[in-house]
C-alpha cells in the first residue's frame, strides 16, 4: 500500500527546495517588502497621530488660557461699566440736587421779590386810604404830597412783619 520509493523522495525534496528558492527570490522578498513598508507606514501613521494628538492638546490649551483671559476682561469691562454707571448716577443726583436748590432758591428769591412788591404795593394802597381818611375826617383838602411823605414817614417807622 504505502511504498517508499527514493526517486520520487528525491525529486519531491529538489522540486520543495527550488520552489522555497522561486518563492524567496519571487515573492518572500517583496511580500516581507511590502510588510515592512506597511509597518513603517504605520509607525508613521501612529508617530503622526501622536503629534496631532499633542498638537491638539497645545492648541485646546491655549484656547483655554484664551477663553480664561477673555472672562478675565469680560468681567473687568463689567465691572468697568457698573463702575462708569454708578459715577454717571450720583453725577446725574448731583446735578438734579444743585438745580433742584437753585430752583428753590430762586423762587424764594422771586417770592421775596413779590413779597416786597406787593408790601410797597400795600403800603401805597394805606397811604392812599390814609391820605382820603383823613380828608374825609378833618373835612378838608390837604395837600397830598405833604399827607403822603407823614404817612410813607410813619409806616417805615412800623415793624415790617
Amino acid at each position: 500500500m504505502l511504498e517508499l520509493n527514493p526517486g520520487l523522495i528525491l525529486w519531491t525534496l529538489i522540486i520543495f527546495v527550488a520552489l522555497v528558492l522561486i518563492l524567496k527570490k519571487v515573492a518572500w522578498k517583496p511580500i516581507l517588502d511590502a510588510l515592512h513598508k506597511r509597518e513603517h507606514d504605520i509607525h508613521d501613521a501612529i508617530t503622526n497621530a501622536e503629534k496631532a494628538h499633542k498638537e491638539a492638546e497645545k492648541l485646546l490649551a491655549e484656547h483655554r488660557a484664551q477663553l480664561a483671559r477673555i472672562n478675565e476682561e469680560s468681567s473687568k469691562l463689567l465691572k468697568e461699566a457698573r463702575d462708569t454707571a454708578e459715577q454717571s448716577k450720583n453725577m446725574i443726583l448731583q446735578q438734579a440736587n444743585v438745580s433742584a436748590r437753585q430752583m428753590i432758591e430762586q423762587a424764594k428769591n422771586e417770592i421775596e421779590r413779590d413779597k416786597e412788591a406787593a408790601l410797597l404795593s400795600l403800603r401805597k394802597e394805606v397811604a392812599s386810604l390814609a391820605i382820603q381818611a383823613a380828608g374825609k375826617i378833618l373835612d378838608e383838602s390837604l395837600d397830598e404830597e405833604k399827607h403822603r411823605k407823614l404817612v410813607d414817614n410813619f409806616i417805615t417807622t412800623l415793624p415790617k412783619n
